[in-house]
């Protein structure tokens, strides 16, 4: 059976991933927190206001940003490419 995982050292990211990722690292874990929790109080805000469908569409924002809170901190951990100087953990 063929085996198709990518090894360490075989793949590197390209100068503009590095780049998005310095300057997002810089941002901190707790403002990824904040900002899902601010939709959330903002969603229940609008369904108190009996605008559903703005609640619902602000409500869905939470997701995301704690997607993009865990992608922040991996980055940091990990770096976009351990193998071209970043942290191995």
């Amino acid at each position: 059976m063929t085996d198709y995982r990518v090894t360490k050292g075989e793949a590197q990211e390209d100068q503009i991933t590095a780049s998005i990722e310095k300057f997002t690292s810089q941002i901190p874990s707790s403002a990824y927190l904040a900002a899902a929790l601010a939709s959330m109080a903002v969603s229940v805000s609008f369904k108190a206001a009996k605008r559903t469908d703005m609640a619902l569409f602000v409500g869905q924002w939470a997701a995301p940003f704690l997607i993009l809170g865990i992608y922040n901190k991996l980055v940091k951990i990990h770096g976009s490419d351990s193998a071209s100087g970043g942290t191995n953990a």
